[in-house]
């Protein structure tokens, strides 16, 4: 995988709290890592489970012009 270089400002407090981490558990660059991947994966739109799909296709089905009498 290709590394770049990484420039950021951060809240000194929370630099230091990183800081302290990364003397216990490791690299200061694999943290760093670890925390945008967390954040990456925290933030996608989670995909609708199959059943969920269904069951709202089914309900629009039956519902449909209740939900648009509903909407206007």
């Amino acid at each position: 995988m290709p590394q770049d270089n990484l420039a950021a400002q951060v809240d000194s407090e929370l630099l230091i709290a990183v800081q302290t981490l990364a003397q216990r558990e490791g690299q200061f660059e694999a943290l760093v890592e670890e925390a945008l991947t967390d954040l990456i994966e925290k933030h996608k739109l989670p995909e609708p489970r199959p059943h969920v799909t269904a069951s709202y296709l089914a309900g629009h089905e039956k519902y449909g012009s209740v939900y648009k009498k509903l909407a206007e």
